[in-house]
């Protein structure tokens, strides 16, 4: 089983990873995406263990996955607009991505290094009742599930960053499938029901990319935009689609924001100075601005971005 080191050993191999590639090209390779106008900074909250991901309630909360850097299981975290501080559900081993569905948030655990590199099946796609706190399981048997996304006809999909595999299917039952297997290193992923599109990215790829699935024909190779600046130190972490029809891509290593044009593939750099930021969502519900995006990040911080 999983422990809560996994942050300690996220960072260790970040940086490992990040000095190997330094080694071998001799310099860093930065992201090649203009200047947007830019967006203002402010710190929102500070102060908890590695954040994996967010999502917002509708009625005025925002969950955190929180990993723990102090010797005790990770959970699921609840921060209200003022600031206060709750736990929605304890000791939960390596969560993952969030999805709210009315009142139930979906959240995977075993989202943990080991078990991508061992090719360990201790994942799942738990749940939890947000009136009641009761807590269920969807699915088991997954390998380190990171990312978390709700199709339109109901089905879950999961990605994968590290080892074998991409991202799997999985019902409301709990039936599992493969899901656009030309998609590799996959992490946060964003659908855009009304062009029947979804947009995964690459962590680890040697070139970054967005990769745009037809939500009609998942099996079919997808069409690539590319990310300027080598893929690990970019480490593209996290995307969302904004009311604007842009992607919003969270660049972990790169500590930056950009912004994509999912249909031409212009980009452009939102916000810099963004250490290990891990996931990001526009604001929903009372108190969180829907105009302004909030970034989580490895270092325990939640940040608000405003055009």
């Amino acid at each position: 089983m999983l422990t809560s080191r996994r942050p300690v050993r996220a960072a260790c191999a970040a940086v490992a990873l990040i000095a190997s590639t330094v080694a071998v090209l001799g310099s860093q390779v930065e992201a090649g995406a203009t200047t947007c106008p830019a967006w203002s900074k402010s710190t929102v909250a500070s102060g908890y263990g590695l954040l994996e991901n967010l999502a917002f309630d509708g009625q005025g909360s925002l969950l955190l996955s929180e990993g723990s850097v102090g010797g005790t299981p990770g959970g699921l975290r609840a921060l209200s607009a003022a600031g206060v501080r709750s736990t929605v559900v304890p000791d939960v081993t390596s969560p993952g991505g969030i999805v709210v569905d009315g009142r139930t948030a979906y959240f995977n655990t075993g989202d943990g290094l080991a078990s991508g590199f061992f090719n360990l099946a201790d994942g799942t796609i738990s749940k939890v009742d947000l009136d009641t706190g009761e807590v269920g399981t969807v699915a088991t048997g997954l390998v380190m599930p990171n990312g978390l996304i709700r199709l339109p006809n109901g089905d879950f999909v999961v990605s994968r960053d590290l080892g074998k595999g991409s991202m799997t299917r999985v019902t409301p039952t709990g039936v599992k499938s493969a899901f656009a297997p030309a998609a590799t290193n996959t992490n946060g992923m964003a659908v855009d029901a009304a062009r029947n599109k979804f947009y995964v990215v690459s962590t680890f790829n040697l070139t970054t990319e967005v990769y745009v699935v037809d939500l009609g024909d998942p099996a079919a190779a997808p069409r690539t935009i590319q990310v300027p600046g080598l893929g690990p130190l970019n480490a593209a972490d996290d995307v969302t689609l904004g009311t604007d029809g842009n992607l919003y891509v969270a660049l972990n290593v790169a500590g930056s924001v950009i912004r994509v044009n999912p249909g031409t593939g212009a980009q452009c750099t939102v916000a810099k100075g963004l250490p290990f930021s891990s996931s990001l969502r526009f604001g929903a519900g009372p108190g969180w601005d829907p105009q302004s995006l909030y970034v989580t990040s490895f270092l325990g911080t939640v940040t608000r971005l405003r055009p």
